[in-house]
């Protein structure tokens, strides 16, 4: 199984019915041996027209971050629970996150990433629950070191804010770097 594999059942998924207003799927992408897997929610109007992850707003912000601890996204991979763009960037429905996941699993087996990043409460609780850890608001969590060890070694678990709360909340922005300044320290 690769990425690839993968990326191609992912365009021709029908699991749920997001397909039926998708313009693209978007099932990820970036460097496929990257230690840091960075989760987001789903994809907005941006990423379904584009087919990437995090190219609106949210990954401007997403790009400042990751260039303060210098990053880039040839250095990371960036997915989503969801692989295609809810209604009017609603939350996902439960059913479509169940729906969906087993796309996120098989994208995490073959990564193998050291470090895991979801960003928000859905890719957070999501994760975390996966790995068998206490969950909590994301208020609460973020930044916060979890520790797992997998069939492939240790894997080291930060939850953060999704970067488009710095949309709507600019003072968000010295939390989110403080967020970034952790997963520095284990890159």
């Amino acid at each position: 199984m690769n990425l690839e594999h993968i990326k191609n059942e992912i365009s021709n998924c029908r699991k749920c019915s997001l397909w039926k207003t998708r313009t693209n799927t978007v099932p990820g992408n970036g460097n496929l041996d990257a230690d840091i897997l960075f989760i987001g929610e789903a994809p907005g109007r941006n990423e379904d027209l584009k087919g990437k992850p995090f190219v609106g707003k949210a990954g401007k912000v997403f790009d400042e971050l990751l260039e303060s601890i210098n990053l880039s996204r040839d250095d990371v991979f960036i997915a989503n629970i969801l692989k295609c763009r809810p209604p009017n960037n609603r939350n996902p429905l439960e059913g479509e996150i169940k729906a969906c996941t087993s796309y996120l699993n098989r994208q995490i087996d073959v990564i193998k990433p050291k470090i895991i990043v979801p960003m928000g409460s859905f890719a957070s609780n999501y994760i975390l629950e996966k790995y068998g850890l206490n969950k909590d608001k994301i208020s609460k969590i973020h930044g916060t070191k979890f520790e797992i060890n997998t069939l492939s070694g240790k894997v080291i678990i930060i939850p953060i804010f999704h970067p488009a709360v710095v949309t709507y909340n600019i003072n968000k922005i010295e939390d989110m770097k403080k967020d970034f300044k952790e997963i520095s320290k284990y890159i």
